[in-house]
């Protein structure tokens, strides 16, 4: 059978979806949620992913993303590779979580953006989980509707700017609170869906791999990012310290070092590098390793203030 058709280019919009193996279920309880959030969260820095929405049911989840460094792929491999780990690792199983690779459709958001966001947060309704979208706390449905504050990496303006200006939270309750454009319930439920939502014009840009004018003004831009070598230096200029006493480093002042922690930490959101990759840069012997030091540093960047204003400094000095 073939793979779905995969298209990637900076600046789309994109409608994610997945669904356990075999109907299983993804999200038993809140700290489940609460890890599929962060992830969404890491993302923001790491890829330059944005949200502007999402849905999590017992067994699916629905997301909206936008790509300005057209790479969804490396996106959902992190999201769905690290939260399958997460739910082997606290239920003692291993194996598949999901039925496949993730579907993506891609949307013309200035056609459909508004309209998809109500399809995703309207579902708890559709599947009978609630009576009132106001009690469902799986979805970023409160924060549009002005029940919660949005998390720093939910974007929600886009879609209610196009609600208006004024009285943006509650001209959306009355929005979401009706019934879905019916044609974008009849595009979901063909038997097979197009990867493309939208007009023939906006079907041909997507095809033809051009970015055209789909990209928002008011979204920030694609970013350079820094190779390796550019972060240590600026860790070792950050940490007044040799750029070789970072590179040559081993394990255990990995996990010890400020300096060489930092810079390890830094690479996958800066340069998005995997563990494996960090591994090889530093000469460690394997990606657990690299995993240690970043972990060790993460805690410590929870428990001293003085060295995270130095490691947002350093990330400060390394983004356009």
């Amino acid at each position: 059978m073939a793979r779905p058709l995969c298209i990637e280019f900076e600046g789309a919009w994109c409608y994610v979806m997945n669904r356990g193996a075999a109907r299983q279920s993804i999200f038993r309880d809140d700290t489940q949620r609460s890890y599929f959030l962060q992830l969404l969260a890491d993302t923001t820095e790491r890829f330059n992913a944005e949200w502007p929405g999402y849905g999590l049911m017992g067994n699916h989840y629905h997301l909206r993303v936008r790509t300005p460094e057209g790479n969804l792929q490396r996106i959902m491999r992190q999201v769905d590779g690290l939260l399958t780990q997460h739910v082997n690792r606290t239920r003692g199983r291993d194996g598949s979580l999901f039925r496949g690779r993730y579907q993506a459709i891609w949307v013309d958001a200035e056609a459909h953006g508004l309209a998809r966001s109500r399809y995703i947060h309207r579902n708890p309704l559709a599947a009978g989980r609630v009576h009132a979208l106001r009690s469902y706390r799986g979805s970023s449905d409160r924060a549009y509707a002005g029940y919660e504050a949005p998390p720093p990496w939910l974007t929600t303006d886009c879609a209610l700017k196009a609600i208006g200006q004024r009285a943006r939270h509650r001209r959306y309750r009355v929005y979401v609170g009706g019934d879905n454009d019916h044609t974008l319930v009849a595009f979901y439920r063909q038997a097979r869906i197009s990867p493309i939502l939208g007009a023939e014009r906006f079907r041909a840009r997507m095809l033809a791999g051009r970015t055209g004018d789909i990209d928002r003004p008011e979204l920030r831009t694609v970013r350079i990012r820094p190779a390796v070598a550019a972060i240590v230096t600026a860790v070792s200029r950050g940490f007044a310290v040799d750029e070789g006493d970072i590179w040559h480093a081993r394990r255990r002042r990995a996990v010890y070092s400020p300096a060489l922690g930092v810079a390890m930490y830094l690479c996958p959101y800066l340069a998005a590098l995997w563990l494996a990759e960090i591994a090889r840069a530093f000469g460690l012997a394997n990606y657990a390793r690299a995993d240690t030091a970043m972990r060790a540093l993460k805690e410590r960047l929870a428990q001293d203030r003085s060295l995270a204003k130095r490691v947002e400094s350093i990330k400060l000095d390394l983004t356009p």
